[in-house]
């Protein structure tokens, strides 16, 4: 002990063990460890093969943390291969700013949208408390949750769409987590912690996650079936339909050959996975939960509290508002949010920055992780990893080319972004066409397979849409145990039979 001080000195091996302990906190030491492995090894295969290998190589290391997302937040790991990636110059600063200042709406809709959908999950939670205890037949209710999320995402944002579903579930969840920890309904309670759930209702709650997770893909796929449609439905969409001077309802009528298709068998694979139960689907309600939905409806229906009923009717308002905001696209996304949270909270009473702050708690983590993910992006472009395969899809001629350039859209958007992917090879399309290399037949024949190329086959991993990253890396994941490779797993049927059944409609209807 230093005799000045009265403090024991810290010795070297006690400084690595806590240094050890500290990295990435609570994951497992394998994962460490390998996330250190990955640090060190990049440079040197930088020094040994080059940026292209390098390049792939950060790719899949980046999807790893992602797959891990239940072992350890992706932010955390995967920031600090985005900025190993600035730092052995796979990309630049000044890039990353760049493909971040791209996406701007896309920050923004996360920062303000899902706060907003916060401020009415009250009034969420009613109408689908409502709607679970009407709907009886799981078939029919999972067929609900994908036609809703198609149309919604057809003429909203899918972000927007599944941050709702999200909220729902969440609300759903923590309704009967209360009940099976023995909590009323209105006592204090962490939604998260499952030491004080009794024995007889664990295995109700395992099996209501699975039902949760049931719902949240089929509504997970259904915002790409909406998001395939329609102009607004996804960001590219805006992109290729701007470049190839297509409105509303130009895009909806060149898509639909391809659209109709894939959402009339979208909805067939639905009924045979919750036929069949195949793929983990089929999950039925416990009679248990069904019973405390009752009842916790019956309570909120036999509560007459006048500032209540003002607080539903304000947010009943503001969501017929932001519906329509949405649909005609009188302002950018997440400006409509920023709106739903002034109007829902200056009515609402709530004024104060504590109870402003927990709304936002769910999205700036995934905002963080978007902008890292921006890095990873950032490094694909300046390191032209797509150029190869861009070039060989455009080389090819007639059918073969859209079958290639279908194919190939869809596994790079799988890996990547499919934002990214589509902007990327419609504008090379583009160019082809105004050197007059292409006709405008043929023009309009490429946009329509680059637009199904990045929004079907790219629900085949969570990575490839930000919807369904959005899901992956939510608060609710973890509740109902639904990682990246249980969500790989249920999404499987989907991307087998979307997939073939787009690529037919680009082969024998487009």
């Amino acid at each position: 002990m230093n005799a000045q001080t009265g403090r024991t000195p810290v010795t070297v091996r006690q400084f690595a063990g806590a240094t050890a302990r500290n990295f990435l906190g609570d994951a497992p030491r394998w994962y460490k460890a390998t996330i250190v492995a990955f640090l060190v090894v990049n440079p040197l295969v930088l020094v040994a093969f080059g940026p292209f290998v390098t390049g792939w190589l950060f790719v899949a290391e980046f999807i790893f943390t992602l797959a891990m997302a239940l072992t350890c937040y992706p932010l955390q790991p995967g920031g600090l291969l985005a900025i190993e990636a600035v730092a052995i110059g796979m990309t630049s600063a000044e890039s990353v700013y760049h493909e971040t200042t791209q996406n701007f709406a896309v920050i923004l809709l996360l920062i303000f949208m899902v706060a907003g959908i916060y401020f009415i999950r009250e009034l969420l939670l009613v109408v689908f408390t409502k709607l679970l205890v009407a709907v009886r037949s799981k078939l029919l209710l999972s067929l609900t949750f994908v036609v809703a999320a198609a149309l919604l995402s057809a003429f909203l944002d899918a972000l927007t769409v599944i941050a709702v579903v999200i909220a729902v579930a969440t609300g759903l969840y923590s309704v009967y987590h209360r009940f099976a920890s023995d909590r009323g309904f209105d006592d204090d309670h962490d939604h998260e912690d499952d030491e004080l759930v009794n024995d007889p209702h664990r295995g109700d709650l395992d099996r209501f996650r699975l039902f949760l997770q049931n719902l949240m893909m089929h509504a997970a796929v259904g915002t790409a079936l909406g998001g395939l449609a329609t102009l607004v439905g996804e960001p590219q969409n805006l992109v290729i339909g701007e470049l190839l001077g297509w409105g509303f309802m130009d895009f909806f009528v060149h898509m639909l050959p391809v659209s109709l298709p894939v959402f009339i068998v979208g909805l067939g694979t639905t009924l045979l996975l919750e036929r069949t139960r195949w793929f983990g689907y089929g999950a039925e309600l416990p009679a248990s939960v069904r019973e405390v939905m009752e009842r916790w409806d019956r309570r909120e229906s036999a509560r007459h509290d006048p500032r209540r009923r003002v607080r539903l009717i304000v947010q009943g308002v503001t969501a017929l508002l932001l519906v329509a905001a949405l649909a005609f696209h009188l302002a950018e996304v997440g400006l409509i949010g920023l709106m739903v949270i002034v109007l829902v909270t200056a009515f609402n009473g709530i004024i104060t920055e504590h109870s402003l702050g927990r709304a936002f708690q769910d999205a700036l983590p995934f905002a963080a992780l978007l902008v890292t993910f921006f890095a990873i992006v950032a490094m694909i472009n300046d390191q032209g990893l797509f150029t190869p395969l861009i070039e060989f899809d455009l080389a090819q001629e007639g059918q073969q080319q859209l079958t290639l350039l279908f194919l190939a859209t869809g596994a790079l958007s799988a890996i990547s972004d499919n934002v990214f992917v589509a902007t990327v090879y419609i504008t090379e399309v583009s160019h082809a066409f105004d050197l007059g290399a292409i006709t405008r037949d043929q023009y309009e024949a490429l946009a329509i397979t680059v637009n199904a190329g990045t929004n079907v086959p790219s629900i085949a991993t969570p990575n490839g849409q930000a919807a369904f990253l959005f899901l992956l890396t939510s608060a609710l994941a973890p509740l109902i145990r639904l990682g990246y490779v249980r969500m790989l797993w249920m999404a499987l049927p989907y991307t087998i039979t979307l997939t073939t059944t787009a690529m037919l409609a680009i082969t024998y209807l487009v």
